[in-house]
């Protein structure tokens, strides 16, 4: 059997990231290959340097940074000082969910990474998730440039951003230009690489959303703090707006419906609920509030109510790939730019009242293109 390798981002911490892991895993894995996914951790050589030298090097990195940029350290710092068992507890619930579902690499790869991995696997596959933000450090590794090129495979990754920065316009143009079969998550970074490299990319779904609800169903278990009675879900990996907490407590109060709150410390007994229990929560709610790009693409799988709001925070836009979801599936209504403004009446109406009746027509269809970009890539026709 021929053996495939995924590349992407270890997250033991995000629902997302450990979701889209194991459904770019299950969807190889059902073409007929062996599939694990790539444990890469950087060799970081300790610095040897005076204390004071030390000292010096991180204030001026702090300093070079913006306001916002500070206050986001600072208030990082301090979460992980006050929640320090909380945020364990949350990954050592990760890492089982991982264990128990997705098949890793059991040596910790480092240089080697570069030089011999390519022997031991037919393909390479990066993505989904945001591998190729500007952002993120090794962009060699996921841009796989340590593979042979026939076998470099780019299946729906993200670039996170709707436009690259300068500095790494000349790299990512010669990374792309060698990887043959090439697809992209949203509209916006085949945008970029039409204009970077003259290159068409496919755009594909996000490969969560090539598994069926039944196939979610049969992973996922009873969330241990669920409410006995109906409730709201929210789940924001930004702040909440002042619109998003009065909309919160005006559903709740209009439905009388239990507030359950995913990955905040506001809610500390269900911080810790891991991705097979997030796929349970948002199964058995009423209705979505969220400002996340899998937050909203699991609420339209399993046809729930939901919102989604503008993320506040630091770091660039994410509004291009939810604009990327919700125009593939005709719901761009379920912004709450779209929304806000109404009458009371008309709005609790509008909420719970979604059509989900041409979704499974626009899923069959992306599904079917998304398998053809991988057969033709796998050789597997």
């Amino acid at each position: 059997m021929k053996k495939v390798a995924i590349v992407t981002l270890i997250g033991y911490y995000n629902y997302g990231n450990r979701l889209q892991n194991y459904a770019t895993q299950e969807v190889i894995k059902d073409l007929g290959y062996e599939v694990q996914t790539i444990i890469y951790y950087k060799r970081v050589e300790a610095r040897k340097e005076a204390l004071n030298v030390a000292i010096k090097r991180k204030m001026t990195s702090f300093l070079n940074k913006t306001n916002k940029q500070r206050y986001y350290t600072l208030k990082n710092k301090l979460i992980h000082i006050l929640y320090k068992d909380l945020i364990y507890k949350r990954r050592r619930a990760f890492k089982l969910f991982t264990q128990t579902n997705i098949s890793e690499t059991d040596i910790i790869y480092d240089d080697y990474i570069f030089n011999n991995l390519a022997e031991d696997y037919d393909f390479f596959v990066t993505g989904s998730d945001q591998v190729w933000h500007p952002f993120i450090g090794d962009k060699p590794l996921y841009f796989l440039t340590f593979a042979p090129k026939g076998k470099r495979i780019a299946y729906a990754p993200s670039f996170g951003v709707a436009e690259l920065p300068e500095s790494c316009l000349e790299d990512y143009k010669k990374y792309i230009s060698e990887i043959p079969y090439l697809s992209v998550r949203e509209q916006s970074g085949a945008d970029i690489i039409k204009k970077l490299t003259g290159r068409e990319a496919i755009v594909l779904v996000d490969p969560t959303l090539m598994l069926t609800k039944e196939k979610w169903m049969s992973i996922s278990k009873p969330a241990v703090h669920k409410p006995s009675r109906r409730y709201l879900l929210t789940y924001f990996l930004g702040e909440l707006s002042n619109d998003a907490k009065k909309l919160i407590k005006t559903i709740a109060a209009h439905r009388n419906l239990e507030v359950v709150q995913l990955a905040t410390f506001k809610d500390k007994k269900r911080f810790t609920a891991d991705p097979a229990e997030f796929i349970d929560y948002v199964n058995s709610s009423d209705i979505v509030l969220t400002d996340s790009f899998h937050g909203t693409l699991f609420s339209i799988l399993f046809e729930k109510p939901f919102i989604v709001f503008n993320r506040i925070g630091i770091g660039p836009s994410i509004v291009s790939r939810i604009e990327t979801l919700l125009s593939k599936f005709k719901l761009e209504s379920r912004r709450w730019q779209s929304m806000k403004g109404k009458n009371m009446d008309d709005l609790m109406n509008d909420l719970f009242e979604i059509d989900f009746s041409h979704v499974p027509s626009i899923l069959e269809a992306e599904r079917k293109k998304a398998l053809g970009f991988l057969k033709m890539a796998l050789n597997a026709e």
